[in-house]
């Protein structure tokens, strides 16, 4: 368990979070705080909390009745792991319009729908085989406008086998293209589809030649 200075600012973080509006904390203090329950996101965000109820929720998730009964706990002894593996990354695709951008993924693009979360829904990830990225609602773009065209920054960049085919399919369903396919330098094909919200996202594969075709046959 952390030391207490240390969870008596995560209760100080938690009341600043309720107040600028971050949704991700609504579970938190549905599963912690009985008058929560049965609120929704917004509904919870719109309610009182002060410190002492942050202190609570912090108790509880440590499995503990009350704050007083937290600050009275002996401390834990220290467990530092040996090692730690990094497993996966996400990326963070920011939507202004979450239902029009999991239909975009979904429907033109091919992604299937892990997850969402929220009343109404706010955040989700979507994956393709080996492809999956999280779709964050924001109020309005976080990005400079014409930035992203211009110098071209990506929000998520794909590995696939086979480029071409992933172009024609995704020309035939009519995704918008900041970049058609192209012959990089660096030996892939690449292009660039542009989301609703101007997001870029880049798909490549190594470049298939004659020579690398009749290799893979010998």
């Amino acid at each position: 368990m952390d030391d207490l200075e240390n969870l008596r600012k995560r209760a100080k973080l938690l009341v600043r979070q309720h107040h600028v509006g971050v949704h991700v904390v609504a579970e938190r203090l549905r599963r912690s705080l009985p008058r929560f329950a049965a609120l929704t996101d917004c509904e919870v965000l719109d309610a009182g909390f002060a410190l002492h109820d942050a202190q609570q929720v912090i108790a509880t998730e440590l499995g503990f009745g009350s704050w007083a009964d937290l600050k009275e706990a002996p401390p834990m002894p220290d467990h530092t792991p040996a090692e730690s593996h990094l497993q996966r990354s996400l990326a963070q695709v920011f939507v202004t319009d979450f239902p029009r951008a999991v239909a975009f993924y979904r429907d033109k693009l091919g992604f299937d729908v892990v997850f969402t979360y929220g009343e109404p829904p706010f955040y989700g990830e979507v994956a393709r085989e080996g492809a999956e990225f999280n779709l964050r609602y924001v109020g309005e773009t976080p990005f400079v406008a014409g930035r992203r065209d211009s110098e071209q920054l990506l929000s998520v960049a794909i590995r696939a086998t086979d480029a071409k085919a992933l172009f024609l399919r995704y020309q035939e369903a009519g995704v918008d293209f900041h970049e058609r396919l192209q012959a990089k330098p660096w030996g892939a094909d690449e292009f660039v589809v542009r989301d609703p919200d101007g997001n870029l996202i880049l798909f490549g594969a190594p470049r298939i030649t004659a020579s690398s075709s009749s290799g893979a046959s010998d």
